[in-house]
């Protein structure tokens, strides 16, 4: 089963706000997820990221694969650098 860690879209028309969250690949953007990781809201300045780095990082050694968008904000945030220090540490 190919897990991606992607963007759930929420909110209201024209006022979006964002859930990160942990979902089967194939299932759609808005559909069913396995569990909530985070959340994302663009529309604030500046922009509101909350993640579970704990979660994130378990679900990257799991084999879960970020999006673009998410990785972007993951290494914003400075956890792709904890989750590549783990992976290291590991070896």
């Amino acid at each position: 089963m190919a897990v991606k860690i992607r963007l759930n879209r929420m909110g209201a028309k024209k006022s979006p706000f964002y859930r990160i969250v942990v979902a089967d690949a194939h299932a759609p953007r808005d559909g069913r997820f396995i569990e909530i990781i985070g959340n994302y809201d663009a529309t604030k300045n500046p922009a509101i990221v909350n993640i579970d780095e704990e979660k994130v990082i378990d679900w990257m050694t799991k084999g879960a694969q970020p999006t673009d968008t998410v990785k972007s904000l993951l290494s914003k945030q400075g956890t792709m650098a904890k989750f590549a220090a783990a992976k290291k540490a590991k070896n």
